[in-house]
Order: C-alpha cells, then sequence, then structure tokens
C-alpha cells in the first residue's frame, strides 16, 4: 500500500493498471448506527459532472448526483458495519472492514482500489490510500456522495422510529440536541455503546 498527498487524475492513471474502485466511508465520528462504506468504478466513456467530497455539496446536490451515480456508474457497492461489530473491534478495524465489504460486493472486480484517507485494508489487491482523496479523484467522489446518502437514509428511518431524538437534523453526530435527547431519553439499541457520551449515559 502507498500513500498519496495531492495526486492528480494523471498520476492515478500511472499508479494504477486497468479499472480501479474508489472507496469512502461515513460515519465514524457519531454515536449511533452503522458505519457505511461505498466502493465504486466510474464509466470513463459516461463521465458524471460535478463530483465531489461529499460535504462540500449539498443535500439536494448529493441526492442528485446519487442517482446519476446509480445511473453511469459501471457498478456501485455499500458495505457496512454495525454498531455491535464497531464496540467489538473499534471503530477503526470496523471501518476498514465495511470497505472490505463494499469491495467484495463489486459485480466487477477490480485490479486496484484507491481509499480516501492515509490508510487501507487488505483487499487482496493493489490498493493505495489518497490523502483528501474526496475532493481528488471522481470514484472516490461518488463513493463519499453514495455512502453519505445512504446513511442519512439510515438515520432518517431511526429519526421515525424516535423522533424524540432528532436523528433528521444531527445524523447521529454527538451534538448538544443529541446529549440532552441521549440524558432524556436514555441509550437506544443502536447506539454505540464504546463511545464514551454513550458509555456516559448508560
Amino acid at each position: 500500500m502507498a500513500v498519496f498527498k495531492g495526486i492528480t487524475p494523471e498520476q492515478v492513471d500511472a499508479i494504477c493498471i486497468g479499472q480501479y474502485a474508489g472507496v469512502d466511508e461515513v460515519g465514524r465520528g457519531p454515536l449511533i448506527g452503522n458505519v457505511v462504506t461505498a466502493a465504486v468504478i466510474l464509466d470513463p466513456n459516461n463521465p458524471i459532472v460535478g463530483l465531489n467530497d461529499s460535504k462540500k455539496l449539498s443535500e439536494k446536490k448529493r441526492e442528485l448526483l446519487y442517482e446519476q451515480i446509480q445511473q453511469k456508474a459501471l457498478c456501485v457497492s455499500v458495505g457496512a458495519a454495525t454498531p455491535i461489530e464497531i464496540d467489538e473491534m473499534n471503530i477503526l478495524h470496523a471501518t476498514m472492514l465495511a470497505m472490505q465489504r463494499a469491495v467484495a460486493g463489486l459485480s466487477i472486480k477490480p485490479t486496484s482500489v484507491l481509499v480516501d484517507g492515509n490508510r487501507c485494508p487488505d483487499f487482496g489487491m493493489q490498493s493505495h490510500a489518497i490523502i483528501k482523496g474526496d475532493g481528488l479523484i471522481d470514484a472516490i467522489s461518488a463513493a463519499s456522495i453514495v455512502a453519505k446518502v445512504v446513511r442519512d437514509r439510515e438515520m432518517d428511518v431511526l429519526a421515525a422510529q424516535y423522533p424524540e431524538y432528532g436523528f433528521e437534523k444531527h445524523k447521529g453526530y454527538p451534538t448538544k440536541a443529541h446529549f440532552e435527547a441521549l440524558t432524556k431519553y436514555g441509550v437506544l439499541a443502536e447506539h454505540r455503546k464504546s463511545f464514551r457520551p454513550v458509555r456516559e449515559a448508560m
């Protein structure tokens, strides 16, 4: 595994032989729910305009790009690790597991994998970590958008089940409103029990 910073698309073409998948995660910081990852292989003959780091896009723009990615990408796969798995193995290892699941679920086997960040799990193939890759490499940007939309939708489902917690607003992140809900209503089965604010609320 190599780690790159400030890489260009041209350099990606030089280090990747054949088709590569972009991989990113969403949900390492929240106190509740799955950590979600996505793997995307884009079609060079069917480009998608406007791809970027999901955090830099509005919700409306992410939703529009999500639909385009589903329609235009060669293949898309989503992986996840549950709160139980996060508690058992810690958030870092659970994230790596979720990334492996996303890549394993691709209908086309890539020849290499590009991961946002500074580390990669073992995919059984060539892989590279790209620091801030979600804003540099379209395939990673697409993966970040897919993972973000999928996880946000999961939190909206949770919000419908437990409206008093306000998950539709803070998406499970450790905000003041979430802390207040934990204190007032208690810990849910979906909370990550190993995270200190949750542990302290139990």
